[in-house]
């Protein structure tokens, strides 16, 4: 049940310095040019890359996301939690996340732990809210409500470089990083060993207790190991991960020896996958994509000192096999078409009692064009999907999905100014969770539809010194069948159901400001989200209906400040989140609004062919004890020094 519930939860919703190989502060000086394109992006989109990404907090890529506007990171509490992300309200199953153009999938409940990938392999990392509009496409980059796009660093040189790390809470990482360049071909070797006992104390304090005590059963042990290899239009890369975890559960008003939450959870996690496009002659455009991915996870809470919870001792195996071709075609400048197929075959196998092996064939059609005509862009975009389960013969199976879904784009640009509008209407298939999971699944489910509707402004202005850039959209969601976990059989006992119709009305803004002078580099980047996203399913519900969806907060901003003086650099992020409705059984069942401040200061010093760097993180500056889920206390104060060496 644990699994089902996590993914319940899951679905509320120019700097001068020379370049550094050692990983913890490469590229921390880079410069970022910018250039008039004649053409920009219809899409909403934000970017982090190089030394600004470089210079966020480097535990995960989780770390970045929470500063983009209409971003809502989910942690499940600590560094062995669940992190996943839900963009404008939709759902962290409506957001894609890809790995140099290639999707990161769960087919078993859909959702993807971003705690799982390190920044110290990124390059940069961008979210999408509308198609990303490249040239030659995937038909699964359609397919989604935002995109999440992360794209590793592709070395140009040879280097060799280690971290170590000692963090609060009895925690250590080992990280050990080498890239090689050769005849045009590029690549690197990255791996990571942390462990972690999680045991931070905190205090609950509400009007009927106050509890104090410190976080048990909430350690982790990983190891991470990937590599990717480039070369021209040709890119790979392969992936494992192992990890250990306990599962601390929410925060009981009685605690006692006697209760100690004893779910622990096993990963082992691995994919390859390649990629490679041409252009033929120069009118054609080719693209193919291929994965194989395969998951373990193993679910146990089946141990003696267990009094409170039911005894289970799961274990799921996941495969899933990708194919894409792409294919472009430019007969003018100013007119591109495109036409897509993918396929995923999905396969999830379990030992739950009356569980029946579930196969899943996915496949996908996009046809595109895009027009760029003296300032103006526009793009158009029709999606099929064909979704079909395959089950024993005694468990029926889900009646195959089919569905055709459209989306509309343009924007006008006139010297530093562009104005956009979009739309897009998206569907996602319900889980195979939500299908078949042993007395919850319900076969019957139909998909959650979205109806996105966007208008925007973006303004750029580059000099030699400085450059700036400010974006602003509002937007209307329509949320319709929103797939949802309610107690229909009894407190224990829950189903999967189609219920709601949510509508969600915002503004998301962001400016950033980069100068450099001298040895001096300053850039500043500032966010903002304010949305009213309410529940519009019953209008004779007086207790819900134009009621603020659980977890969705009216307002969110985020500050980042860098300044760097030749080797040394000061990062301070601030971070603010509006109280949150949590539960509609009480008007008073809300979360607290919270300020997060982090603040990273990184020195770097060459030695010969020795660079080495020292950078000392302290997070949660204020020492907020923050929930993102109720009874889920994130940790308070906490440091990280990190020491790094390379050749």
């Amino acid at each position: 049940m644990y699994l089902l519930v996590q993914s319940a939860l899951a679905q509320d919703v120019g700097t001068g310095l020379k370049p550094s190989r050692l990983d913890s502060i490469q590229y921390l000086s880079e410069v970022v040019i910018s250039s008039k394109q004649p053409f920009r992006s219809t899409a909403t989109s934000q970017t982090l890359k190089g030394g600004e990404l470089q210079a966020l907090s480097t535990t995960s890529v989780a770390d970045a996301l929470k500063y983009f506007a209409g971003v809502q990171i989910k942690d499940y509490g600590g560094l062995g939690g669940l992190k996943t992300i839900n963009v404008r309200s939709l759902g962290a199953q409506h957001v894609g996340i890809y790995v140099d153009g290639i999707r990161v999938t769960n087919a078993q409940n859909g959702t993807v732990d971003l705690g799982k990938f390190s920044l110290s392999t990124m390059e940069s990392v961008s979210l999408y809210n509308a198609n990303k509009l490249d040239n030659c496409q995937s038909a699964s980059e359609y397919a989604s409500g935002a995109t999440v796009y992360l794209r590793t660093r592709r070395p140009v040189k040879d280097s060799l470089s280690v971290q170590l790390r000692r963090a609060s809470f009895t925690t250590w990482m080992a990280k050990a990083n080498a890239q090689f360049e050769r005849k045009g071909w590029s690549g690197f070797i990255d791996g990571e060993w942390t462990d972690s006992r999680g045991d931070y104390p905190f205090r609950y304090h509400s009007e009927y207790e106050d509890t104090v005590g410190r976080r048990s059963n909430s350690d982790i042990r990983y190891g991470r190991i990937e590599g990717a290899l480039f070369k021209g239009g040709f890119s790979s890369h392969v992936y494992y991960y192992d990890s250990e975890r306990g599962c601390p559960g929410g925060i009981v008003r009685r605690l006692s020896d006697k209760y100690v939450n004893v779910g622990r959870e096993w990963d082992r996690d691995f994919f390859v996958q390649a990629s490679y496009q041409a252009q033929l002659m120069d009118y054609h455009h080719v693209k193919v994509n291929a994965k194989y991915t395969h998951e373990y996870l193993r679910y146990c809470t089946d141990y003696p000192e267990n009094h409170n919870t039911a005894r289970v001792n799961n274990h799921y195996i996941q495969q899933d096999g990708y194919g894409a071709l792409c294919y472009a075609f430019t007969p003018w400048s100013w007119l591109s078409l495109s036409a897509s197929y993918d396929a995923r075959y999905s396969k999830l196998t379990a030992d739950l009692k009356k569980f029946d092996d579930v196969f899943r064939l996915d496949q996908k059609q996009v046809l595109a064009a895009q027009v760029n005509w003296q300032g103006l862009r526009m793009a158009a975009s029709l999606l099929h999907q064909h979704y079909r389960d395959i089950t024993s013969a005694h468990v029926g199976a889900a009646d195959p999905l089919d569905r055709w879904t459209p989306a509309f784009s343009t924007a006008y640009t006139w010297g530093g100014l562009t104005l956009r509008a979009w739309y897009k209407k998206i569907f996602r298939a319900p889980t195979l969770n939500d299908l078949y999971y042993t007395q919850a699944g319900n076969r019957n489910l139909k998909p959650e539809y979205t109806k996105q509707l966007n208008f925007g402004l973006e303004y750029q202005f580059n000099s030699p010194h400085w450059n700036a850039s400010l974006q602003a959209d509002v937007y209307q969601n329509k949320i319709e069948n929103r797939i949802v976990c309610l107690p229909l059989k009894g407190t224990y006992t829950w189903s999967m159901m189609n219920y709601g119709y949510t509508f969600c009305r915002g503004l998301n803004a962001t400016a950033q400001g980069r100068f450099h002078t001298g040895g001096w580099q300053f850039s500043l980047l500032t966010s903002l989200t304010w949305q009213r996203d309410v529940n519009r399913t019953d209008p004779d519900d007086e207790d819900t209906y134009d009621k603020p969806i659980c977890y969705s907060p009216t307002l969110s901003s985020g500050i980042t400040a860098i300044v760097g003086w030749r080797n040394l650099q000061l990062t301070t992020s601030y971070l603010y989140v509006g109280e949150r409705m949590w539960s509609y059984a009480d008007p008073e069942d809300v979360l607290a609004p919270y300020h997060n401040i982090d603040t990273k200061l990184t020195y770097s010093h060459t030695i010969g062919k020795m660079e080495w760097g020292v950078c000392l993180e302290v997070c949660d500056l204020l020492d907020e004890q923050y929930e993102h889920i109720p009874r889920y206390p994130m940790p308070g104060r906490n440091y990280k020094l990190t020491l790094s060496f390379g050749l």
